[in-house]
């Protein structure tokens, strides 16, 4: 049986969902960001414990259509930025019609319905967390983090920072202070 979990977003959540699955008598087959499949069909009351655990720790078993497919873009736009340090130069609209095996149209259109904003505007608040985050890392210089993050140059990548978060990107490196966001909470 698969499940598909909302919230997982890293690796720690992969190792926690699995803790949950494992003390409800669970054996899972196999644990992907958003998506876990089981060994075999558990009963409602042991869903409904599951689910009550995973809420206590930010997680929620998603049972209706719509919000998977939100959750699997969501998933699929967080891995893009977060952990695949080759593709930030693929379009978006490609990316996710191939990941999820939709008309692009569609996705778009159910994550404008559900979510109110547009999976652009997810995008890019994805990218600006990103870019924090390797900010306060201070490994890379502004070239180098643009580069990463498929922006076309320093400017663009200024430009975009600025609008989201009110800040240049060296204004936000000289306070030192980590004001990211939670990814979960996009």
């Amino acid at each position: 049986m698969k499940f598909y979990i909302k919230n997982m977003v890293c690796s720690r959540c992969k190792m926690a969902v699995k803790a949950e699955l494992e003390k409800a008598g669970l054996h899972p087959l196999s644990i992907e960001l958003g998506e876990v499949e089981v060994d075999d069909e558990p009963d409602a009351a042991t869903i409904q414990n599951l689910d009550n655990n995973l809420k206590q720790l930010g997680f929620e078993i998603i049972d209706d259509r719509k919000s998977r497919i939100i959750e699997q873009i969501k998933t699929a736009v967080i891995s893009l930025i977060h952990y695949n340090q080759e593709q930030h130069n693929l379009n978006l609209s490609s990316y996710l019609s191939q990941q999820l095996n939709y008309d692009y149209g569609h996705l778009s259109t159910l994550f404008s319905e559900v979510e109110g904003s547009t999976i652009e505007k997810y995008f890019i608040a994805q990218k600006i967390e990103k870019i924090k985050e390797l900010i306060m890392y201070d490994e890379l210089n502004l070239s180098q983090i643009a580069n990463q993050l498929g922006y076309s140059s320093i400017a663009h990548l200024s430009a975009q920072f600025k609008k989201q978060t009110g800040l240049t990107p060296t204004f936000y490196r000289s306070l030192k202070k980590n004001i990211r966001r939670n990814i979960e909470e996009l």
